[in-house]
Parts: structure tokens; sequence; C-alpha cells
């Protein structure tokens, strides 16, 4: 009744909108220039044409969060927090929200396509958007040949035989600033093209523009929804991943850092005929590695994947600490390996996060404490970071369980657990949820966004969420033995002896709980798997042994 109430208000009030879109689209533009006064000038024609697009792309934003924003303070107006029908209601509208905004996305492409990707895989987004928007992964459009030819030309020279054998005109993949062509060079060397659209980054700057607009409008009006932080955390990634000579740089980081890994492989990168716009890149074979069809058809284990897969990104957040921070399924080939039986191809390296050292090892701290439930060295990281007031949140983001849980590290929540939580939640505003996003280092998020990337994935891939964290405790107690001394840069140096041995002891006391948690769900895992097949030797023998009547 309500949601149909919002429909009939947005309706009428059809000429009043049109007329603050079309202000706002002018206003996007407008706040566009001011923030670019030294562009470069192009003809008439691009720059009525940019800025028409501009216009109507960000009147289509305006008109999408506004209903948004109108469904909220309506739809939840006079209800209680704290009842069951305030929660069936913002679930309703979430959902509704998410639809709009998927259909935003669709309809205007680009970095709206990418957004909506960004905002899917942040995890502390309601889950009717992450769910909604999730299927936004595959829907990029791709470019003509021409038009991605003439960045080419722009990029290589004008002669491109004088380089290619031949360049396949379909690409083999597509992506929202990007698509992908496959090629031979000269030598007979097979490679990947990674294109980047033409006119890009004048499209990313008036829509980035647009979104931060709309965001400082809405916290104008509405106080307590605050989302400058995520399109803010939006801009920096997206100008990251539109500098390919960033992405081959952060690719070679990648491949030396994996150089003793078998498992994992990274494309080499072609230096020479790499530049901003076209990445050239070995072409390696492969699947999707949610292709479960295919890599069980292959004989591999899907668990052993995940377990690789995860093995790596901890890798990288607790030792390296050097991150992908979008490891999506398609930017992950699962690739058959005579020795190893498969290998993992890493893509995609546009987007990556460079830890401050300081916050690895906290990071580091922080798992071990949580592997203890240490609450009071929790609420230390926590100050740390600057989340002191939601410290014992932190447990239940990466753990599943409470701060003050009785279950076992990996086992998840009890059911008594689980309906004190729900009641404390349901206390928390949307002020809260902004607030505690606001207050996370940069580096926070790209870890809780790598993270719940590759939770899904390893999901999807039938492993469980005890395998996953068990490799991240152990990968944060490697993290944290390679602790370097400020003066001397030598592993294992400490102020003092006792400060060594407390270290060490720590070290021990944690790696002995993940020991006897390994030991004991072996035995359980064991026992279960005796139980079943000692129900089935009895049905067959029951069955063997079952008298047969005659009928004489």
């Amino acid at each position: 009744m309500r949601s149909t109430v919002v429909s009939k208000f947005l309706k009428k009030k059809t000429s009043f909108y049109l007329f603050i879109i079309s202000g706002t689209g002018a206003s996007a533009l407008t706040y566009y220039n001011t923030l670019n006064p030294n562009r470069n000038r192009h003809s008439l024609l691009d720059v009525i044409t940019t800025s028409f697009n501009g216009v109507l792309r960000s009147s289509r934003s305006l008109y999408t969060i506004t209903a948004n924003v109108v469904d909220y303070k309506y739809s939840l107006q006079g209800l209680l927090k704290d009842t069951d029908e305030y929660a069936q209601v913002l679930s309703e509208v979430h959902l509704r929200s998410a639809k709009r905004i998927l259909k935003l996305c669709e309809v205007n492409q680009g970095f709206y396509i990418k957004a909506g990707q960004f905002v899917a895989s942040v995890r502390q987004v309601p889950k009717e958007y992450s769910s909604t928007l999730a299927s936004l992964q595959d829907q990029a459009v791709p470019c003509s040949f021409e038009a991605v030819k003439e960045v080419l030309i722009s990029n290589l020279g004008s002669d491109l035989n004088e380089i290619f054998i031949s360049i396949d005109e379909q690409p083999i993949a597509a992506a929202s600033i990007a698509q992908v062509h496959r090629a031979l060079l000269k030598d007979h060397q097979e490679v990947v093209l990674k294109i980047q659209y033409p006119g890009l980054k004048n499209r990313m700057k008036m829509d980035i523009a647009t979104m931060s607009l709309l965001a400082k409008c809405v916290t104008w009006f509405f106080p307590e929804y605050r989302f400058q932080w995520m399109v803010s955390e939006f801009s920096k990634v997206i100008a990251l991943e539109l500098d390919f000579l960033q992405e081959a740089r952060n690719s070679v980081t990648t491949a030396v850092n994996f150089k003793h890994n078998n498992r994992i492989r990274v494309p080499k990168v072609f230096q020479e005929l790499t530049t901003s716009q076209v990445l050239t890149m070995e072409y390696c074979t492969g699947r999707r590695v949610d292709d479960l069809d295919y890599i069980r058809e292959m004989g591999i284990d899907p668990r052993k994947v995940a377990k690789v897969l995860v093995e790596a990104f901890a890798e990288m957040i607790f030792v390296h600490g050097f991150v992908h921070g979008d490891p999506h399924p398609g930017n992950i080939l699962v690739s058959l390996d005579e020795k190893q039986g498969f290998r993992l191809v890493l893509l995609d390296h546009g987007i990556y996060k460079t830890l401050d050292e300081e916050f690895r090892v906290n990071y580091c701290q922080l798992w071990k404490a949580l592997v203890l439930l240490d609450s009071h060295k929790i609420q230390q990281v926590a100050q740390h970071f600057g989340i002191g007031k939601y410290a014992k949140y932190l447990s239940l983001i990466f753990t599943g369980r409470t701060i003050n849980s009785r279950s076992a590290f990996g086992e998840g929540m009890s059911v008594e657990e689980k309906t004190n939580l729900k009641q404390e939640v349901k206390s928390l505003s949307m002020g809260d949820v902004s607030e505690f996003m606001e207050s996370l280092p940069s580096e926070f998020l790209t870890v809780l966004r790598t993270d719940a990337l590759v939770r899904s994935l390893t999901s999807k891939l039938g492993s469980s969420q005890r395998e996953r964290l068990v490799v991240y405790a152990n990968y944060a107690l490697h993290g944290l033995s390679l602790k370097p001394d400020s003066d001397s840069g030598n592993y294992f140096v400490s102020n003092g002896v006792r400060t060594r041995i407390m270290s060490r002891i720590g070290h021990l006391q944690v790696r002995l709980v993940l020991e006897l948690l390994q030991l004991l769900w072996w035995v359980r895992d064991t026992r279960q798997a005796l139980i079943t097949w000692s129900k089935q030797i009895t049905r067959l023998v029951n069955h063997h042994h079952t008298p047969i009547s005659v009928i004489s």
C-alpha cells in the first residue's frame, strides 16, 4: 500500500521533477567544469555532445535517487524501529530502491555499471542491494571494433600491420571501461589487447561529479544518509583502473610476489606495446573460476581451487601488503597444468592497494585476537583504526560470531546469539552505518571489499567458512612473524628478550588453538562419514537378507 502511494506521488510530481532534473543536470555540468578548469578544449560538436549526454545521465540519476529517498522517508514514516513490521517494510524498500538503481546502471552504462559492481561488492550494504546489483558483473556492452581501432592507432601508431599479423575483431571479453581482443604478433606470439573505450575519461569526470553532487544533496536533505565516503572511494578506484601503465606495473609486482608459487600465474606484460589506454599481455588459456561444470569435467576438486584462491589472497593481504581489489570471477581463470593439475591465472590488475606496513601488522594482530576472542586486543586495534566505538562488531564482520561468543572459531553463532544480535542490530540507524563506513581507513575498505568477493567465490566452490578463516588466521600469524625492526630491517628482532618471548608464546597459543580446532573438525567429520558409511552398509545387508515370499 505504501509503495503504491509513493509511486502515485512520483507520477503526480513529474513536471516538478523534470524541472529539477534539468536544473541538476546543468548544475552537474557546471560542477564538472568547476572541478576541471584546465581540461583540453574540444570541438563545438564534442562539447555539445558531452554536455547533452552528461545532462541526460545526471538527470536519470537525480530522478532515481529522489525516488529512493522519498520511498524510504514515506514508507518508514510512523513505524517503530524495533518492530518486525519496520524490518519487513525496510527490506521491501531496500529491494525497490536496489531495482531502481539497477535500471539506472543498465541504462547509463559505463561508469554506472562499475559503480553498481562496486556497491554490490561492499558487504556493509543491505543484502537486497548486493544481490540485486550482482547481476551487473556481466552486463557491459562492447564497442564496435572501428571505435576501439582508433584508440589502438592513436596509441600504437597508424600502421598496425607492422606490429600484428592479425587482430580478432570480435572481443573475447567486455567490461565497463575496456574490451579485450586476441591478436598475433609478428613473431607469432599470441597476445590479448585490453583497449580502453574512447572518450572514457571525460565521461568519468562528468559521472563522478554528478555522483558527488547527488551524494551531497542527499546528505543535505537527510543528514543520516551519508554516501560521500562511497563516492570518494569509488573515484579513487576508478582513477587507478583507467591508467593501464599503472596496471602493467601492478601486474609485474604481483608476478614477482608469487614467483615461488607454482599454483599462481600472472600473464606477462609487453611493456613496449602498453600505454595508458592499451595493455598488451600474453594470452592465457582457462575458464572462469566459478565455472563449476568445467572444473568438475576436468577432474579438479572445486574445494582445492577454493583453497588455492584463499591462500593467494591471504598472502596478498597479510604478507605482501599489496592487494588485488577486484577479484570477481571474470578476473580469475582456472587453467590446466600437467604437473599441478591446475593453476589460477590472475587478471585485471588495475585496482590494487598498497597497505601501509603499520596497517598490515595491526590487521594481522586483529586476526590473532579474533582467533582467541581477545576482546581487549580487538578493542585496542579498533581504536588504532579509528573505529573503537564499533569494535564489538569486528568479530561478527570477519568470523561470523559475536565478541562474547561461546562458539568455536569458524563455527558461526548459536541460535541464542543470533536472537540477541537481531535485537541489538535493530537499534542501529542508517547514521550509525554511515559513521562506521566514514571512519574506516581506505585500506580497511579495500580489505573488506576483497574479502567479500573472495568469500562469495569460495562459497560457490563449495568451501566452508571455517576453511577460509583458518587460512586467514595462519597467514596472519605468518605476517606477524615477518614484522621487521624499524632500524635493522631484520626479522624477528624486538626491543627486548621479554617482548620476543611473549610474542612467541602468543603465536604458539594461536597455533595450538588452530591445530586443536583442525583435529576436532577432522574427528567430527570422520565420525559423520563413518556413521553415513555404517548406515549404507546396514541398508545393503538388510536388503540382501530380506526374505522373498513364494506364492505356491
